[in-house]
């Protein structure tokens, strides 16, 4: 397989994920629906969240195995764990106090008649999006680190000229990924405001992108510290969203399709993984 076929099919393994952006274009889907597909959404990422931090903590037990054995350092154990750890807390901390920082701003520059200066002079492009705009915007850019790793271990499959494990990687990659779509337009079910192609495509390209960019730079050198840095941010903002998530489902109501959609959503997480088990991934 060249590079740039590997490249190619990289890229369609990642943008797979626009298969289920178009739900979001749904006009005034009922409450029902809209509690159903957030549901689904937070099968979908709670799924996620169980395979980055399974992977991501991979490399700082095997370190810690090693070091136990004497076959390894120690102070590589406590680098990756650091690493680990502080990759996490980024993930979710800074998505916490960015969003605390955007409803402070809003607090001091108040809009209404009164205002001077209109609110799309004074904000920034996300500050200008709506609560669940931003939060799909979150969840695409915590999609977007956890398909980076993706794209590096396709990347170093093929490096290491595993080409039928780099061909499986990226059908199951393209499958997983494929449920990610809806995982990105939950929020936005229960928002009033249709979102634009444009801003679908934006989401499509910071959640799916990532992988071709991760395949790229896989086959072209490897590092377990980068990797399982990539997972621990993916991690950190997955854990940070699911718990936005929650609130709104709380908010819609309907307990019973709350229940029915995050079950649906792990099961189809499962499921697409299954490919990847099979690979011996």
């Amino acid at each position: 397989m060249s590079t740039g076929e590997l490249l190619v099919l990289g890229a369609v393994a990642g943008l797979t994920i626009y298969l289920g952006l178009p739900i979001g274009r749904v006009k005034d889907p009922s409450v029902p629906f809209r509690s159903f597909l957030n549901a689904t959404a937070i099968g979908i990422l709670l799924f996620l969240l169980w395979d980055v931090l399974t992977n991501g903590i991979a490399p700082v037990s095997k370190a810690l195995d090693m070091a136990a054995d004497h076959h390894g350092s120690w102070a590589r154990f406590a680098g990756l764990a650091g690493v680990f750890g502080l990759a996490l807390a980024v993930g979710l901390l800074s998505l916490v106090y960015y969003d605390r920082w955007l409803a402070r701003r809003a607090q001091r520059h108040p809009v209404g008649p009164g205002a001077a200066v209109p609110a799309a002079l004074r904000s920034g492009p996300v500050a200008r999006l709506s609560d669940a705009q931003r939060l799909s915007l979150f969840i695409a850019l915590g999609i977007g680190f956890h398909n980076l790793s993706e794209g590096l271990a396709i990347g170093q499959s093929a490096a290491k000229g595993e080409v039928s494990l780099a061909l499986l990687l990226i059908i199951g990659f393209g499958l997983h990924n494929a449920t990610e779509g809806f995982g990105i337009i939950g929020p936005m079910t229960a928002d009033a405001e249709i979102p634009t192609w444009g801003f679908l495509a934006l989401m499509g390209l910071i959640g799916g992108g990532p992988t071709f960019v991760g395949t790229l730079i896989g086959h072209s050198f490897q590092n377990d510290t980068m990797f399982l840095g990539f997972l621990a941010l993916a991690a950190g903002s997955i854990l940070y969203v699911v718990i936005e998530l929650l609130h709104v489902a709380r908010k819609l109501g309907y307990k019973e399709l709350v229940a029915w959609g995050i079950l649906l959503g792990l099961l189809a997480g499962f499921a697409t993984d299954l490919v990847l088990t099979a690979a011996g991934v």
